[in-house]
């Protein structure tokens, strides 16, 4: 199994690179092989090649510069997605899938692989905690969402919102599902506040059941958040 964390260290809001260690964590305790690689801006590999993507948030600025490096892989990503290999974007990468991003920054043409397209606001940053609701799952999600942007026209949403800022911040639902290939703002970072979810795309990542043991303090985490947020 190869692992490729894409622009890890100019995507990393918010220690965003947990994800990728929390997902070698329950890789390594049911002693599933597989190699690592981090790449970033000027890279030379083939997409297709790997069998899970993580790219993490980073400012409007970095994603800007992602997003001009990664318009040259388009094909690629996109057949990558098509194929059912596995990717998570986590905060606004998932934002340079879609059609554009306009805003204080200018107009930029995204890579196209969605229809959504995405409007950053430059004076109102919104800020909230969440909980959302996954259909493959039975036990909410919990994190934080911190963004300046509102995206309109996702077909598949990953997430329903329980409390928290969707797509559009009033709507009900949040991030984007294709596949095996998962977008959301939620941050925290996601695999870490979210065992369950971490053990669920694992499982389907290996096509087996995997142990969850050594996430017991994860496990005690999600639950008095959860708690908490729920008054």
């Amino acid at each position: 199994m190869k692992i490729l964390h894409l622009y890890h260290d100019l995507m990393n809001l918010y220690g965003d690179y947990a994800n990728i260690s929390a997902l070698c964590r329950i890789l390594d305790t049911n002693g599933v092989e597989y190699t690592l690689e981090r790449q970033s801006l000027g890279f030379e590999v083939n997409l297709l090649d790997y069998d899970f993507i993580y790219v993490g948030s980073g400012t409007e600025q970095n994603q800007k510069l992602a997003l001009s490096h990664l318009m040259e892989y388009k094909d690629d990503l996109k057949s990558y997605i098509e194929q059912g290999k596995f990717a998570l974007f986590t905060g606004n990468s998932f934002e340079m899938l879609g059609k554009s991003i306009s805003g204080f920054m200018g107009d930029y043409e995204g890579l196209g692989i969605f229809d959504f397209t995405t409007e950053e606001q430059n004076k109102t940053r919104n800020t909230a905690d969440a909980i959302v609701k996954f259909e493959g799952l039975d036990t909410e999600l919990v994190g934080f969402i911190n963004k300046c942007s509102e995206i309109s026209g996702v077909g598949t949403p990953l997430f329903e919102i329980e409390r928290g800022l969707g797509n559009i911040n009033n709507e009900k639902t949040e991030g984007i599902l294709k596949g095996n290939f998962y977008g959301t703002h939620l941050t925290g970072p996601i695999l870490v506040k979210n065992p369950h979810f971490l053990k669920y795309i694992a499982e389907k990542l290996v096509g087996g059941e995997l142990l969850g043991e050594a996430f017991t303090n994860e496990k005690k985490g999600f639950e008095i958040t959860l708690k908490n947020l729920k008054g």
